[in-house]
Parts: structure tokens; sequence; C-alpha cells
């Protein structure tokens, strides 16, 4: 892992973006993004492995660590765990509609560490967890502001 020990072990998550046939604007923004998260201490990126699905249904993916080129990642190699088992990558890749790229992120949340680390040393543990999507909390927020415009 790292220097850090597995008590130090913040919560890890994963998320799988897909980017659809004909509506890919790969700009470098969004690893940008990535590292400036990284590099900053808010995460650790633990596995990163980009997707295709071909037009004919064959999924094909790599680990970041593969890359003849890994440009700016290259820092993150040292770090990188490879979570993944192949059929969960094979999985992912399922869902995603034919002719689209995509990626599996794996991370640590290390601003969560500390707190994460006094639950577990006070007796708790992890029972639940979960995300809410943006885009329901958009539609949610929608939806109260046309009840509250149509209450006047």
């Amino acid at each position: 892992m790292t220097d850090r020990t597995l008590d130090e072990l913040g919560p890890v998550d994963y998320l799988v973006v897909e980017f659809p046939a004909g509506e890919q604007n790969f700009t470098g923004e969004a690893a940008e993004e990535l590292l400036r998260l990284h590099d900053a201490g808010i995460i650790r990126v633990m596995d990163l492995v980009l997707i295709g699905k071909g037009e004919d249904g064959t999924v094909m993916a790599q680990e970041l660590g593969d890359l003849e080129d890994m440009g700016e990642f290259a820092r993150l190699e040292t770090e990188l765990a490879e979570t993944l088992a192949e059929e969960d990558v094979l999985g992912f890749g399922e869902v995603m509609a034919p002719g689209s790229l995509g990626a599996v992120l794996v991370f640590e949340n290390l601003w969560a560490a500390p707190f994460g680390a006094a639950v577990r040393h006070a007796g708790g543990q992890l029972i639940a967890n979960g995300r809410i999507p943006v885009q329901a909390i958009i539609a949610a927020v929608e939806a109260d502001e046309a009840l509250a415009a149509g209450g006047d």
C-alpha cells in the first residue's frame, strides 16, 4: 500500500464512467482534476482501468499501469493496488453501450481516514453507505421549486 497501516485506511469507493460513442470530447480536464484531488491528499487513486466496448459488444480493458505512455499518471503507478478482478471489469463493460469508452476508478477517501480510524477505535463499524446521484438531487430541487411556484 504505502507507509500507512491498514488501521489508517480511509473509506474506499469506486465509480464507473461511460463516454458514449459520438459524445466523447476528451480535453484532459477530467484527468487533470483527478490528479489534483490525488496531489492535494483528498483521495488516493488505488486502481484505474480503461474500458472500451466495440460495436460488436466485445469488451476490452487496460490497467493504467499497463499503458506505454501514462503521461502525468505515471506518478500514481507506485500507489496502484489493482483491486479489481477481471470479472468485475468485464461486468462493468457489459452494461456499457456499444462503441463507448469508459473507466473504472477505485479510490481511497483520504479526507475521511482519520474519522474512520477514530470510529473503529471506538468500536464502531460501517453498516451502510450510499451515494445520491447529482441528477437525482437536481430533479428533487426542480420538483420542489415547481411545487412552491404552483402554491402561490
